[in-house]
């Protein structure tokens, strides 16, 4: 039964996700007059199908780990002679007889739209379960390491950070992720203390010395719509920074590339999710939708990011991107996603196994 219920977990929280990524570039498309001949949710042979009144074929495969949209041409864009080959009648919705900025929409709307998903969640929990996005430790420090870069800078316990750089702080989360932004340049923390307004120098350090109190505490309250409007795109935006921030760490060797895991993770915690309660599901498609989306940007060929780069270049250089040279790229970046899916599932089934 425990089996069952995860694997309806994760098909549900997968298929929210990539049913509204793939849902953004299908509406671009079909805005920017481009034909889309089939939108599918999972891979391989259907399971089901039907054709709309504009020759889209809808279908759910059998492995749903994922799906597409198939936009008419989109191939072509590092082959653009066999474009120009075409007889007029089938350049009628070719994807490359959009202008490069309706292009770059099309490509752009799939990572649009999950983070709007994950702003309207986040909205809506702000607005009837906060507790499960609220950080209710305040941002006041309770102690202070001798011989710290903290102690050295003059921070005192009591004291209440406020901002670090540029970037507001409600929550000791905030302050985790911020040291992290900072970790190899001097911070500006702003911090009250008492009555008064003090701004100090941290230096570049692994760790800054300060332990949070742990008494001073906020229950998440519920919010209104607007409030919770911002405190949800705030929330999108903190999301986002944390995973630019792992994966950084990661390349850079600060943090194991153990941590990473495939659809197996997602699937445990799926079922949990599942088992907590329709909010905590919610939160977690959240979250794995900030995360596609954040995915998806990165500047590989075989990835939106990669496309939209090639879009932005060609803009710049007003030379069009192709030949052997973006063949390669292409392949060395399905090489990459492969190498990376390979990765998670080692680490996965190391982890079940117990290989580690």
């Amino acid at each position: 039964m425990q089996f069952i219920l995860t694997i309806v977990a994760l098909l549900v929280v997968l298929g929210v996700v990539v049913f509204v990524h793939e849902l953004g570039h299908f509406l671009a498309a079909r805005w920017a007059g481009v034909r889309v001949d089939a939108f599918s949710i999972g891979f391989g042979p259907a399971l089901i199908k039907w054709t709309d009144h504009r020759g889209t074929i809808w279908k759910i495969a059998c492995l749903p780990l994922g799906g597409y949209v198939s936009i008419y041409g989109q191939e072509d864009m590092f082959n653009r002679k066999k474009y120009t080959e075409l007889p007029a009648e089938k350049k009628k919705g070719h994807y490359l007889s959009a202008p490069a900025w309706k292009q770059f929409i099309i490509i752009a709307a799939g990572v649009f739209m999950n983070f709007v998903l994950a702003w309207g969640i986040y909205t809506s929990l702000f607005m009837f379960k906060p507790s499960l996005v609220g950080n209710s430790q305040l941002p006041v420090i309770g102690q202070v390491i001798q011989e710290s870069v903290a102690f050295k800078a003059g921070v005192k316990p009591g004291d209440t950070i406020v901002r670090i750089d540029d970037e507001k702080i409600s929550n000791w989360g905030e302050v985790i992720l911020a040291k992290e932004l900072a970790s190899n340049r001097e911070a500006d923390v702003l911090i009250v203390r008492g009555d008064k307004l003090v701004n100090i120098k941290l230096a570049p350090s692994d760790r800054w010395g300060m332990v949070a109190d742990g008494a001073r505490r906020a229950a998440p309250k519920s919010q209104g719509l607007f409030r919770a409007m911002y405190s949800g795109a705030r929330k999108t935006y903190y999301e986002s920074k944390t995973l630019l921030v792992v994966l950084k760490q990661i390349i850079t060797g600060e943090r194991s590339s153990k941590q990473l895991g495939s659809f197996i993770t997602i699937a445990e915690y799926s079922g949990k999710a599942m088992l907590a309660g329709f909010f905590t599901l919610l939160s977690l498609i959240a979250l794995l939708s900030v995360n596609l989306g954040v995915l998806n940007l990165l500047p590989l060929p075989v990835l939106d990011g990669g496309y939209l780069l090639i879009l932005i270049i060609e803009a710049v250089t007003r030379r069009k991107l192709q030949g052997r040279g973006m063949e390669i790229a292409i392949m060395v970046g399905w090489v990459l996603i492969l190498g990376l899916f390979l990765l998670t599932m080692w680490n996965d089934l190391a982890r079940v196994f117990g290989w580690y």
